[in-house]
């Protein structure tokens, strides 16, 4: 049979969304001599009523990408930034209220830090870039309901003791030592869902929220004894929900940055770690221990792959 033959099937259009990815905004407000900065790196995704520009090319319910990118710039003059939650929260109630084929916005920011540097004379003008964490937060509006989901990534965090791994399935393939006081380090990948959803609720203090939701997660981190790294995930998670009410969800992703102790053996050395001791750092292969940690009676929303958040 010829594919001119072969019966007709339909074809539909799925879940589609466009917009402008990755526009570098940096914000300096001055107050007298001392200088503010923001710098975010803001990504606008739009959907809704965009079947013919799919369908026959019709661009008549296009906003282009090129106006949301100068939306966001003049955004950030206009109503400045108090936080990349509240920045991202103006972007996505514009579009979404200004454009009647456009049902929902997300808005995904990453914001780089920058630590005043202390100079004599007149002014706090000078800065320079923190290199330890990227905030991070996602908008979604669909018109009458929001999500914020925010977190960080890259944070590098580490404890030199109070950390073992030891009683695991072992098999024939099995050559790892167990341990009884390791270096437990991982780069710190999380997101937190808040509960906040309706605008007729008073909104969090963001900037606030993600201070004292970094240094909980640090807390735990710090505190904990750790007989595995799942544990430590659970103890940071719970030590968020527990104190912060308002987020219902965090997930975690945590590469385990392994640290081997060098065998000193042939050079008449010992490597023991009461005394403190010499590793070897291995950044690959590496354990990716993952998990959600959830307030009773909520449910899991945060993808499991938080690459796709």
């Amino acid at each position: 049979m010829t594919d001119a033959a072969a019966p007709a099937r339909p074809v539909f259009l799925g879940q589609n969304q466009y917009g402008k990815a990755e526009n570098r905004v940096v914000r300096v407000t001055r107050d007298g001599a001392t200088h503010h900065v923001k710098d975010l790196n803001v990504s606008v995704s739009l959907s809704g009523d965009m079947d013919e520009v799919h369908l026959s090319g019709s661009n008549a319910n296009v906003l282009p990408t090129d106006t949301t990118k100068n939306t966001v710039y003049a955004f950030a003059k206009e109503y400045g930034i108090d936080s990349a939650e509240q920045f991202g929260i103006h972007l996505a109630r514009h579009f979404v209220t200004s454009q009647e084929p456009i049902k929902r916005a997300r808005i995904r920011i990453e914001e780089y830090s920058w630590e005043r540097i202390e100079a004599a004379g007149e002014g706090e003008h000078s800065f320079a870039r923190q290199g330890q964490e990227t905030r991070l937060t996602q908008i979604t509006y669909d018109g009458s309901s929001w999500e914020v989901v925010s977190g960080l990534k890259d944070l590098v965090v580490m404890n030199t003791t109070d950390s073992e791994f030891w009683g695991y399935v072992k098999d024939k393939y099995t050559t790892l030592p167990e341990a009884y006081d390791r270096i437990l380090a991982t780069q710190v990948s999380a997101r937190w869902r808040f509960n906040w959803s309706d605008e007729e609720r008073e909104m969090p203090d963001w900037e606030e929220s993600y201070a004292q939701t970094r240094r909980h997660l640090l807390s735990a981190f710090a505190e904990t004894y750790s007989l595995s790294l799942q544990q430590t995930l659970f103890q940071m998670g719970a030590r968020i929900i527990e104190h912060r009410d308002e987020i219902d969800e965090v997930r975690f992703a945590l590469p385990n940055k392994h640290h081997f102790l060098v065998d000193l053996k042939p050079f008449g050395l010992t490597n023991d770690t009461a005394d403190g001791a010499v590793y070897l750092a291995a950044d690959r292969p590496y354990g990716l221990i993952e998990g959600t940690i959830l307030r009773d009676g909520a449910e899991p929303r945060i993808p499991a792959d938080l690459t796709n958040l």
